[in-house]
């Protein structure tokens, strides 16, 4: 177990209890629902040039609005780091965590997951003419973030790129732009934003998944809640809504729409 999870478990059994996130009934007598977001991850929760929050995490939030509330616009907004997002649902900040959260073992030892509304893949952008698919890596060099899982797939998929481990995706960025590195690997959903945001950029086609099943390859991102009997209802709500706008077509669309 993470060290930082460990203690946040710790942190819960010594600390006094605190103000609780509401239940589905206390959301509807509240008239409002309070939800933790991204706003600097683009495409899934950012600022749009009017300064407005948009994405398809903030769609999400806007249409669990509508469903719990009747109006897509009784949302409150909480922009969160990577760091806040479990504390901020744990404090009984906000009724739900809906940032780029994925699910592990870990984490689900204190809060409550819905079903995956986004499953994470591997990507990789190139500025350089000359690489159009992936097999045009090999014996390229390719930034991956140091220890991260992106790492492990591209040596499993492609054996003969040349990965160059660095500390932050800005450190990434800055080779790529260098022409130090052919392409930077990572996170599909958070690569299709620098090439919305940076059109120099291209994403090659296809994604890389790893063969091995100790690769986190395909990371399911889901809405986190709170976890106790109290919020039973909330957690079966917002899966079989989850579900509801699957078979109905609106979640694909709006991944489609996001460019995911």
């Amino acid at each position: 177990m993470p060290k930082s999870i460990a203690l946040l478990i710790l942190s819960l059994i010594l600390l006094p209890s605190r103000v609780a996130a509401e239940s589905l009934q206390g959301i509807r007598e509240r008239g409002r629902l309070v939800v933790a977001v991204k706003d600097n991850t683009r495409p899934l929760g950012f600022k749009g040039s009017n300064g407005q929050l948009q994405g398809l995490e903030i769609d999400i939030a806007r249409r669990l609005s509508q469903e719990i509330l009747g109006k897509p616009d009784k949302v409150d907004f909480q922009p969160v780091r990577n760091q806040e997002r479990l504390r901020v649902l744990l404090d009984g900040k906000v009724d739900l965590t809906i940032a780029r959260l994925s699910i592990n073992n870990s984490r689900s030892r204190v809060v409550d997951f819905s079903r995956p509304y986004y499953r994470e893949t591997t990507g990789i952008i190139t500025n350089s003419p000359n690489i159009r698919n992936h097999n045009d890596l090999a014996q390229k060099k390719v930034a991956v973030l140091q220890g991260s899982s992106t790492a492990l797939v591209l040596s499993n998929r492609l054996p003969q790129a040349k990965l160059v481990p660095v500390a932050s995706y800005q450190a990434a960025k800055d080779l790529l732009d260098r022409h130090q590195v052919a392409a930077v690997g990572t996170d599909k959903s958070l690569l299709v934003g620098w090439v919305q945001e940076y059109p120099q950029y291209r994403l090659l086609p296809g994604t890389l998944t790893g063969t091995s099943a100790n690769l986190n390859t395909n990371e399911s991102i889901a809405i986190a809640m709170p976890r106790g009997r109290k919020y039973d209802p909330l957690w079966r709500f917002v899966d079989e809504t989850i579900q509801k706008w699957e078979k109905e077509g609106w979640l694909q669309a709006r991944i489609r729409y996001w460019g995911l």
